[in-house]
């Protein structure tokens, strides 16, 4: 069935709609809150029906989000249809319905009109209603929405389960010709995925987009330098700015990580480069992965001379109790890129993976074994987290390798000692890989002329130059020296 009347009637109940302080809701809106209202409630042809709307905080959301879908419902909405609305928890949706029951008894002429129950509200006269879900509960599977209304979508746990049903909210809407949809919040953290459905907004002719920066006008000015001494730079930005910032503990800013995006793909091995391989191991509820990196020189943003990280390739396996991942496959792997990226050192978790390092090196693969302490794992997040704000690290367009990265944090594990760490839900295996490859180089970096190692005694010093460096051992424990910045020349092998 069709909507009963055009936008015209909605926007004249809602500016009549009562508020708290007793004025009406046309007398207190601004214009952009106008603006918003009329879009949603606006029916003429042509005009998206989807609508992604962003307001600093005190801006007015749930109390506005509520008003013009009461509207909607009582003006608009055909015979008996449904209509749903999302919030991040049970508390945020509750704010909803009670932003319902208050103006229906505020309001004259809505009394009888409107019946509130705990989590519906239903038109007495079409038998339309609204039901109001939270995010951590709520399914939208086999519904048929009139109309959604969805706030605070950018503080929706960033876990699977809110993801999946954004995926059925907005995969309903073309089951019903002329449904709608207004997603009404406060920015959040942009490497969340309420952003990236933003930025494919922002881009579509079929949603429209209204991002109001702030602080809004009716916020006292003393109140809000309070608000600057209380909260931190980042949290002042989101919350009161309107901007999408990160938090402070995130390794890398979104910007930032974008701009490290400098890579095609994955790459093939070139002559030249040194290679390094971090493993981190994870059997069934982690992920196993093996990245493959090498370092090149360049020079900084202050034209210093600096290590350059390349990620050359990322090899994934995800294993479950059924089907763990193999070990063999992971060795058969690992004998292949050391084949193929010119025998590159491995450096891998001794965790689960002492009976593979022992049979990787009776191959001919170096190993380094990098056992996770306070200490070392605080070296692998400097380096990475260093590695990326210099924009330092040269990464492939890998979408999944780019969430991970961009929802790790850093935890003082200790005074002065962070840790990798990441949410609830997610992972950190592709940043641990990939930090143990590139602390590999960083350690060992690219050194400029001839370096490599023999047995002692098969060298001897030319014109006397220079003193032999410190002695080092193999991996089977025989003494080799390091020859660097010492100019030898090989002499002939012992006459037996």
């Amino acid at each position: 069935m069709a909507d009963r009347s055009g936008g015209g009637e909605a926007l004249d109940l809602l500016g009549g709609l009562v508020l708290e302080d007793g004025r009406r809701w046309g007398d207190a809106a601004v214009r952009w809150q106008r603006d918003d209202a009329a879009a949603i409630l606006g029916l003429d042809p042509g005009r998206p029906r989807l609508h992604y709307l962003t307001r600093p905080r005190g801006g007015s959301k749930t109390t506005d989000l509520a008003g013009a879908a009461l509207a909607a419902l009582l003006v608009q909405a055909p015979r008996r249809s449904r209509s749903y609305g999302y919030a991040a928890d049970r508390s945020q949706a509750a704010l909803l319905l009670d932003a319902f029951a208050g103006f229906a008894e505020r309001t004259p002429g809505l009394a009888g009109a409107l019946t509130v129950e705990t989590h519906r509200a239903t038109v007495a006269a079409t038998g339309a209603s609204l039901t109001i879900e939270s995010s951590d509960d709520a399914s939208s599977w086999g519904r048929r929405p009139w109309l959604t209304v969805v706030d605070e979508l950018a503080q929706w746990p960033d876990t699977p389960r809110p993801r999946r049903l954004w995926s059925s909210i907005v995969s309903a809407l073309p089951k019903v010709a002329g449904s709608r949809l207004a997603v009404l919040t406060s920015p959040g953290d942009p490497a969340g995925w309420a952003y990236r459905v933003l930025e494919e907004a922002r881009a579509s002719s079929r949603w429209r987009t209204s991002e109001v920066p702030g602080p809004v006008p009716w916020i006292d000015p003393d109140d809000l330098e309070e608000q600057r001494r209380m909260l931190t730079a980042w949290e002042y930005a989101r919350l009161h700015e309107g901007r999408w910032t990160s938090a402070d503990d995130r390794l890398v800013d979104a910007e930032t990580l974008r701009a490290c995006v400098t890579l095609p793909g994955p790459l093939d091995p070139q002559p030249g480069h040194r290679y390094a391989i971090g493993v981190d191991l994870g059997l069934v509820r982690d992920r196993t992965v093996v990245a493959v990196c090498h370092g090149e020189r360049t020079t900084d943003g202050q034209g210093r001379e600096a290590l350059r990280v390349v990620l050359d390739r990322l090899l994934v396996w995800q294993g479950t109790r059924a089907n763990p991942v193999r070990l063999s496959d992971v060795e058969a792997a690992l004998l292949d890129l050391h084949g193929t990226y010119r025998r590159p050192r491995v450096r891998i978790d001794p965790h689960q993976a002492v009976g593979l390092a022992q049979r990787l090196r009776s191959r001919g693969v170096s190993v380094t074994e990098h056992t996770f302490s306070a200490q070392s794992v605080g070296r692998l997040a400097v380096t990475l987290h260093s590695l990326l704000g210099a924009r330092l690290l040269a990464l492939p367009p890998d979408e999944e390798l780019l969430d991970e990265l961009g929802h790790v944090r850093l935890r003082e594990s200790s005074p002065g000692v962070v840790r990798m760490d990441h949410d609830s839900g997610r992972h950190d295996d592709r940043a641990i890989a990939l930090a143990l490859a590139a602390t590999e180089l960083v350690e060992r970096p690219v050194r400029r002329g001839l370096r490599f190692s023999v047995p002692r005694g098969r060298l001897r010093e030319h014109g006397g130059r220079g003193t032999l460096p410190t002695t080092r051992r193999r991996i089977d424990g025989s003494p080799t020296v390091a020859l660097a910045d010492v100019r030898l020349r090989p002499t002939a092998a012992p006459r037996r």
